[in-house]
This record gives C-alpha cells, structure tokens and sequence, in this order.
C-alpha cells in the first residue's frame, strides 16, 4: 500500500478499523445520527450497524482522521472498553457510509436467543486469547475442534487446520445448521469458535451453549488477532477474506494458498465480482482465467 499526498504535500496514510461492542443502549437512533455526523466530519466511509445490544463497524480513511474517531468513540461511556482493531487500506476500500440501526448488530435471524448486559454477550463461549488456543490445543491435542464462524466462501480461502467448515452462505443459515443435528457429535470435545473479528463467535457460542454444546470457546479478538500475534507460523492456513475492496489479506510472505479456481481448479486466493454481471455473489476464479473469459461460472 502506497500513501497518497494532498495538495500541501502532507502524507496521508489509509488505515482501517473494524470494531464492535455488545452493551445495552437505550437510544439506537440517537447513537446513529451521533456516528453519521462524526464519520462525516472526519471523510470517513465504511459501514456501521447498531442495535439495542450494541455497535458493529467498519470504517475507513486518512490514518489522522481515523484515530480522531476512535478517540471519540471511547469518550462515549458504553464504548469506553470497545476493542479496535487496526488494518492498512488502500484509500478507496468502502465506496460509501452506511450507517444504519438494525434487530441485531450480527444477524443470525434469533434476536429474542441473545440477551445482553454491560460486560457482552451473556452466556457466550470462554474467551481464549491466541496464546490460549495453542494451550488448549497442546493440553487436548486432536480432540480440539476449531469451529468456523463464516460463510463457506470466506473459508475457501482460509481457516484454522482440520477446522469444521459449516456449508452455510448466510450467517441466517447457522441456526438451522447447528439445529440439524449434523454437529452433536461434538458437543461433549472442546469447540473454538472464530471469525474475522470475533463478533459472529460472541453469538455463534452462545447459540452452541444453548443447544447442548458443553465446551464451547471464542477466539478473543478472531483471526485477525491470531494472524498479528503468529501470521502464517500457527494453526492458521491461507488468507483472511475481507468485506472491501481488498478482499483478502496476507499477514506473511509466505502465506498458503488453499483455494481453488472454480474454473480450472488451480491454487489461488482471486475472487471475480460476479455482482458486475446480474449475480449477487463472489466466487473464486484465479487470474488466468478472468482473462480469459470474464464470466463467472453461472454465466458459463
């Protein structure tokens, strides 16, 4: 990523920030005409939803301006614990702001299963740091079962090792998923749960919990603390999908690349937008083969 220069000659380094807190607040409305009115003073874009049980946010800009936001977000009692996590962007990664007040802040479709108080998600899985993942793993060995909290598509690029991958294309789809029985097999082994950035996991465990799981676990801080504390050099393999214009990221220099080409089955990490031609999801198609024949494999 290159820095780009106003007209004065200052530098102007993109950053990203990807955020959530599960609090009660008691006028959602007003906490999104406050974030509306401080993103748009400050040029940032990106995406912010929130909910009666909280804030979940993705925003992005000039690194000056990302770090007067978040110094305002902490000001506000609720958000004062609230856990930032920080990414180089590109500064054309979010093509506009949405700000918006929605039933969840994650939504899996269940609002009234998700009770919330001022220290999160109440009867959530136990917090294990990255340090602590390797501890249990160590401890437990193959009974350990690493549990993604993503789509089947974001896992087609990377995951933790011998991870369960649920064959869900929605985070909707986790309800009937953990309902059909397919999992209770596991529910007497040590399950981690992860995502991105924790959020789905704070949910997806306490779901676990209430449908019999008995020893449930969320990654503290999701992959993208994982990835800055051991990159490629751990349990995880591949690259991590991102909800912007730079689609995956890589936290080393000699990241694995475990997806597949739909077209022609060969290794790569390369999604084709096939929204730019009437379908209304990604898929991946390596480099190759875009030059090709730019049509996703729906069109073929």
């Amino acid at each position: 990523m290159l820095p780009s220069h106003t007209a004065d000659g200052r530098v102007v380094m993109p950053k990203i920030v990807l955020f959530y807190r599960f609090t009660p607040l008691a006028d959602p409305e007003m906490v999104r005409l406050w974030q509306r009115e401080v993103c748009e003073r400050y040029g940032l874009t990106g995406r912010i939803l929130i909910s009666r049980d909280g804030i979940n946010g993705t925003v992005g800009g000039p690194m000056a301006d990302v770090k007067r936001y978040v110094r305002g977000l902490k000001e506000y009692p609720p958000f004062k614990d609230i856990d930032v996590k920080w990414s180089d962007g590109t500064g054309d990664d979010f093509p506009r702001l949405s700000v918006k007040v929605r039933d969840e802040i994650v939504t899996f479709g269940v609002p009234d299963e998700i009770s919330v108080d001022e220290s999160g998600i109440v009867g959530g899985g136990t917090h294990l740091s990255p340090e602590q993942v390797h501890e249990l793993v160590a401890e437990h060995g193959e009974d350990v079962v690493f549990f993604d909290g993503r789509n089947a598509l974001e896992a087609s690029v990377g995951r933790f090792r011998g991870a369960v991958v649920p064959d869900v294309a929605t985070t909707k789809d986790f309800v009937a998923e953990l309902d059909s029985g397919k999992y209770d097999d596991l529910k007497q082994r040590p399950v981690i749960s992860y995502c991105t950035g924790g959020i789905r996991c704070e949910v997806l465990s306490a779901l676990m919990r209430r449908r019999g799981f008995e020893q449930v676990y969320q990654l503290d801080g999701g992959i993208v603390r994982y990835a800055e504390k051991y990159g490629d050099d751990g349990l995880w393999d591949g690259s991590l999908f991102v909800f912007d214009k730079r689609m995956t990221l890589d936290y080393s220099d000699h990241t694995k690349v475990i997806g597949r080409c739909a077209v022609c089955d060969s290794p790569t990490k390369e999604f084709l937008d096939c929204a730019q031609q009437g379908c209304k999801a990604l898929e991946l198609v390596c480099a190759s083969c875009q030059q090709v024949s730019p049509l996703c494999t729906e069109h073929r």
